[in-house]
């Protein structure tokens, strides 16, 4: 029995408002701690909307005390912590709002964008409102959007924050399944979407990794860490669809930021 797709379709619409969404490879070397400061870019899923305890500076960026980021600068103390990251952020947003903590003196910088990039907020709406056919034709928009212009803006900002803090780390974090197939739920998309929307987030994941080591930075990628904790599985580390909550959606809860994001930028060696 499957929700909807009046409700699934409301639901997305509501998404698709107030919620940013925001392809393995092999991890290079990263440090375990930061030998100078660190600072965290990216948008909502470095900047812990999901997880709550959203903290009263930058209301609007939505940052939590349980991202990963603010977690790992608590383990490892580095010299200077910049909690940059924000909800909704772009590759463009990046570029205009965040760069200026970086520094020469930065060891470390952790970034998760592209998915708001890649119009994903729109493939999640068209998925629940237009069937199987729609849904893989706004993904096979969305790849190509993620070839192309994704790709060209991943560049620009990645030669930007080398310039910028030419000493640091880099770790490009990637994002998770969002289902788990054949899991719990009895309501919502078939898991024929379901598993058409993993594949466009192994696509994104493919193409922010191969950037990445274009420019000498680490991918880490998080699939495998939520790897039976996606929606619709038994203990998910993702939000699903909250009328009451739409900013939430789609992200990590507070374990999913710890003991998923955290557990891969701690475990990278």
């Amino acid at each position: 029995m499957r929700q909807s797709r009046i409700t699934a379709g409301a639901c997305s619409l509501l998404l698709a408002a107030a919620c940013a969404y925001a392809g393995p490879a092999t991890a290079q070397q990263a440090p375990r701690t930061a030998s100078g400061g660190y600072v965290a870019l990216g948008d909502s899923y470095s900047s812990g909307v999901g997880a709550g305890d959203y903290l009263e500076s930058g209301k609007e960026c939505k940052r939590s005390s349980r991202a990963y980021p603010v977690l790992w600068s608590e383990a490892h103390a580095p010299a200077t912590f910049s909690f940059a990251a924000c909800n909704g952020a772009g590759v463009k947003d990046v570029l205009a709002d965040q760069l200026g903590h970086l520094s020469a003196r930065t060891g470390l910088v952790t970034l998760t964008v592209g998915g708001h990039d890649s119009g994903f907020v729109t493939v999640l709406a068209t998925c629940a409102l237009g069937g199987a056919d729609r849904c893989r034709s706004a993904v096979s928009r969305a790849r190509a959007t993620m070839d192309g212009s994704l790709a060209a803006d991943l560049d620009r900002l990645y030669t930007a924050v080398r310039g910028r803090a030419p000493a640091a780390r880099v770790v490009v974090l990637g994002y998770p399944h969002l289902y788990h197939l054949s899991g719990t739920c009895a309501l919502g998309l078939p898991d024929g979407e379901r598993a058409v929307l993993n594949d466009a987030v192994d696509h994104l994941n493919g193409v922010l990794a191969r950037r990445a080591a274009a420019h000498g930075f680490t991918f880490a990628d998080v699939t495998a860490a939520f790897a039976g904790h996606e929606i619709c599985s038994a203990s998910p580390w993702l939000h699903s669809v909250d009328v009451l909550a739409v900013t939430e959606s789609y992200h990590p809860t507070a374990p999913g930021q710890s003991l998923g994001y955290l557990r891969v930028l701690d475990g990278v060696s």
